[in-house]
């Protein structure tokens, strides 16, 4: 099995330390993978997208052309990617910042307002991580065992205070309904 992931929206809102969460948490659980992080010149305002694969097998190129997990932060990442996603694949929208629907009837499609979550949770800045908890539980592509651990590997030891709260965001994404 192959997960090719793109998570993309806004500098600021933690789209590549998602990326680097999941893609550790696949390199524990013995997974073959690429993180590939890439942002405009604006860094915190400006574009940001990252391109994850998780494999069973060797992983021949990082770039995600097509595809089958989309999660997307702003409406600008859902114009740009919405089409871009395979036949099949789920999409994932933060809907407390995209108003509009996917167009698309080929794919599963998941709204989770997961800014507002995050605030009502006291973490405003931990949207990312409450959509990376409803992927794990949607997708399957690594397991929420264990999560900890990976985000000890990722959080760096001065904010070593956040990796609760990082774990509480995560949790609440895997139990939203």
């Amino acid at each position: 099995m192959t997960s090719k992931i793109l998570i993309a929206g806004f500098g600021g809102q933690g789209i590549l330390f998602a990326g680097k969460v999941l893609a550790y948490k696949g390199l524990v659980e013995n997974k073959q993978l690429s993180w590939l992080p890439s942002y405009g010149p604006e860094m915190r305002g400006g574009t940001a997208n990252c391109n994850v694969i998780i494999s069973d097998e060797p992983v021949g190129s990082p770039i995600v052309d097509d595809p089958n997990v989309l999660i997307v932060m702003n409406l600008p990442s859902l114009d740009k990617y919405e089409n871009a996603a395979e036949k099949g694949s789920k999409i994932f929208v933060d809907s407390t910042l995209i108003t509009r629907k996917v167009e698309r009837e080929d794919v599963d499609t998941f709204y989770i307002p997961a800014t507002k979550m995050a605030q009502e949770l006291g973490v405003p800045t931990l949207a990312n991580m409450i959509m990376l908890g409803k992927v794990i539980k949607e997708t399957g592509v690594v397991s929420f065992e264990g999560m900890e651990d990976a985000l000890k590997k990722v959080v760096s030891a001065r904010k070593a205070n956040l990796i609760d709260v990082n774990l509480k965001a995560i949790k609440a994404g895997y139990d939203y309904e």
